[in-house]
């Protein structure tokens, strides 16, 4: 009983008194998976798709989505295999006439002057279908079987360059590229604006060739539990924007602040200050529009509850110089701190109408007991009235005779 207790586990101990004290701060907080990146592509993968067919039913679509390493490589192939098996057949033309057996000979007309063997052969495949034509070897008259592969490697060939020519081409002018100038803010801001609380993102064009008919959407990334119990993940809920009173609809020459009008309608409209970083969302914008080479484009981000920043507004990116209006990019994503009130738009609409029910209920009473008193008066005075003519006809008969 005299002996001092000994710690079973100091090396734990102190192993755990070393560790940041941050540290659990930091495994507390869920990291929540980005369903649209900042960069505007989709995080999702699609797994055990068995119906590949579908994919080169759509051969063309299918090229183009591929990365361009692979378009390259496709591209290459595609010429080079062509050339090779043209080349391939001129070569069996020549040795099944027995050209290959006459080189040199004069009296002997072969199929294809100057072709001595399978790379003279694969030169020539070359030149048909690029139609290059350097002259050295032609076709002659006497090979009608050459003269229809010639034709069929002719057509074929056409349709190989329509087909990869065209592939390229759309590659290279993907709308996609366009999205690339389209920016948005870092951050979302809830604020203040005309006396309601509102979400605002900004957008901007870093072009000077605007977007024709550019639209802005936005939509609520956020899984729920319906009331039977059914759990969809991601569920998406529209934003409105302005939708209804067109502000949706953009004319993009400078940056502009798009802002979400938090009310009954809203999916923000029981969030408070205190509540927004608890929850699990994700907002996505999409903004689209045609651009001059009449294509049509589409930019996206999105915006996690951290990038969400409450009581902040935007920093002013315009200004007037002289004769025109320059537009600072250096603050475009900058913000500054507002007062705010900490509450949901549910909490201060609530609070709105306490705030006002006393009032319109004490005016009403004061109303009803002075239209009481003066209804007494009246009453009063007419009874008044009513005695005093009694008595003078209670007097009159009296003194009558």
């Amino acid at each position: 009983s005299t002996h001092p207790q000994v710690n079973p586990f100091p090396s734990f101990i102190s192993s755990i008194s070393d560790l940041p004290k941050n540290i659990s701060k930091e495994c507390a907080k869920r990291k929540i998976q980005r369903y649209v990146r900042k960069d505007g592509k989709c995080n999702v993968h699609h797994g055990n798709v068995r119906e590949t067919y579908r994919y080169l039913t759509d051969i063309f679509t299918t090229l183009v989505d591929l990365k361009w390493r692979f378009n390259l490589l496709i591209f290459v192939m595609v010429y080079t295999v062509t050339w090779l098996f043209f080349g391939m057949i001129w070569w069996l033309i020549a040795y099944m006439r027995g050209d290959m057996d006459h080189i040199g000979d004069s009296t002997w007309t072969p199929c294809v002057s100057n072709l001595n063997g399978f790379v003279s052969a694969f030169l020539f495949s070359i030149e048909t279908e690029t139609t290059i034509g350097y002259g050295y070897r032609v076709i002659t008259d006497k090979c009608p079987e050459g003269i229809i592969l010639l034709l069929v490697q002719s057509v074929l060939g056409s349709i190989v360059n329509a087909f990869m020519v065209g592939c390229m081409f759309v590659k290279i002018s993907q709308p996609k590229k366009r999205a690339e100038t389209l920016v948005f803010s870092t951050n979302a801001v809830i604020s203040m604006r005309d006396g309601k609380l509102c979400l605002m993102f900004r957008v901007g064009d870093l072009r000077n060739s605007h977007i024709v008919e550019a639209s802005i959407r936005a939509k609520l990334i956020k899984s729920k539990q319906t009331k039977e119990g059914e759990f969809i993940p991601l569920n998406q809920t529209d934003i409105n924007v302005g939708y209804y009173t067109g502000d949706d609809r953009l004319f993009l020459v400078s940056p502009l602040i798009i802002s979400h009008e938090i009310n009954q309608q809203s999916p923000f409209w029981e969030i408070s200050k205190a509540q927004l970083p608890k929850e699990e969302l994700e907002i996505v914008v999409i903004l689209e529009g045609m651009v001059e080479v009449c294509a049509w484009c589409q930019a996206r981000s999105s915006y996690i509850t951290s990038e969400i920043l409450w009581g902040y507004r935007f920093t002013p990116v315009l200004t007037l110089e002289d004769g025109f209006y320059e537009v600072d990019y250096n603050s475009f994503h900058e913000t500054y701190e507002t007062n705010t009130p900490v509450h949901s738009a549910k909490e201060l609409a609530e609070m709105a109408s306490r705030a006002q029910l006393p009032l319109t209920w004490s005016v009403s009473s004061k109303l009803d007991q002075h239209a009481e008193l003066e209804t007494e008066e009246e009453d009063k005075n007419q009874e008044e009235q009513n005695e005093r003519n009694d008595l003078q006809v209670y007097s009159r008969h009296k003194t009558q005779p």
